[in-house]
């Protein structure tokens, strides 16, 4: 069985479980999942899990991404972006007058930053057992509660009244769609997205994605390793720690482990802090935390194959 994370380029028309049912098919194997949905229309980066690392899709699917829009303003739609049905469309008009450049700018600037967005009723979120889109098609609209998301940074790359294009960058659980959209309401013209690309998903970039014929091609050939990032890869923001070879059978069995039983001894580590732990081999197990009160280091997540070990990173 493959593990590992493929940085996959997404492409218009493909939904994420298409990217995933055709990959299972170009690896010949079940067992993968991807890191949070991409609207059909959408392009752009989806990690996606394979094997054992099917164990962080939950972990990836937390990270901060980045976008790049194009918000179209003077039109609205029932799914905010511009495949929806129009509902309506106004001339670039405020309270105040004309639409200009500059309040476009200072508008879309003033989302930077914590704002609570009401999710959209086109959106996979579930109510009572049921997606949001479903009973959206079935003509149903439901109240939704705001979530509260952190706009980190937004870039204006081009402005040509009506058309915005910007780079975003937010929190897990942001629409971009809704983001249009209410940046369409706060001008008193409206608004919707014309387009989105996904440039960013925690370490995972464009620059790096492939398309999914890139990968046919590079498995046909025998060279997936040479785009499959290894598992531990994901946690390099963690410190790298080791058993002595007496304990590997140990840490294999996800047992709690005393400082004395790692390379650790000499390190006083912080309290709840996190270790990526490998055997003596350097064969990834999992991510252990250190508990003061005991002075122990206890897995949060493991990811230990005996059948088929992750040696690490090459040059290990």
């Amino acid at each position: 069985m493959i593990s590992g994370i493929l940085n996959i380029y997404k492409e218009k028309g493909y939904t994420s479980h298409d990217v995933v049912a055709r990959l299972r098919g170009i690896v010949g194997q079940k067992k993968i999942g991807h890191t949070g949905t991409l609207d059909p229309e959408a392009e752009g980066v989806l990690p996606v899990c394979l094997g054992r690392a099917t164990k962080v899709c939950d972990l990836l699917t937390d990270k901060d991404k980045t976008y790049e829009a194009v918000l179209l303003l003077g039109k609205t739609t029932d799914t905010q972006d511009a495949t929806g049905q129009v509902l309506s469309e106004r001339p670039l008009l405020s309270a105040d007058g004309k639409i200009t450049p500059e309040t476009a700018e200072e508008c879309v600037l003033s989302f930077v930053g914590q704002y609570d967005q009401v999710p959209p009723m086109y959106s996979a979120l579930k109510v009572g057992g049921k997606k949001l889109y479903e009973l959206a098609r079935e003509g149903k609209t439901i109240e939704r509660k705001s979530r509260r998301v952190m706009i980190s940074g937004i870039r204006i790359l081009e402005m040509d009244l009506p058309r915005i294009r910007m780079v975003v960058e937010c929190s897990k659980g942001t629409y971009i769609r809704t983001l249009c959209h209410d940046i369409g309401e706060k001008l008193g013209c409206g608004g919707c997205m014309e387009s989105l690309l996904r440039t960013r998903v925690g370490r995972f970039s464009l620059k790096d994605a492939k398309k999914l014929d890139e990968t046919e091609r590079f498995v046909r050939e025998g060279r997936i390793g040479e785009i499959l990032l290894p598992t531990d890869q994901v946690f390099d923001d963690l410190r790298e720690i080791r058993t002595a070879r007496e304990y590997d059978r140990l840490v294999h069995n996800g047992s709690p482990l005393d400082l004395d039983c790692t390379d650790l001894k000499q390190t006083d580590p912080e309290e709840n802090e996190k270790f990526r732990l490998y055997d003596s081999c350097g064969c990834f197990v999992g991510i252990f935390r250190y508990h003061p009160a005991g002075k122990q280091l206890r897995p949060e997540k493991m990811f230990y194959d005996p059948d088929q070990p992750d040696r690490g990173r090459a040059g290990r």
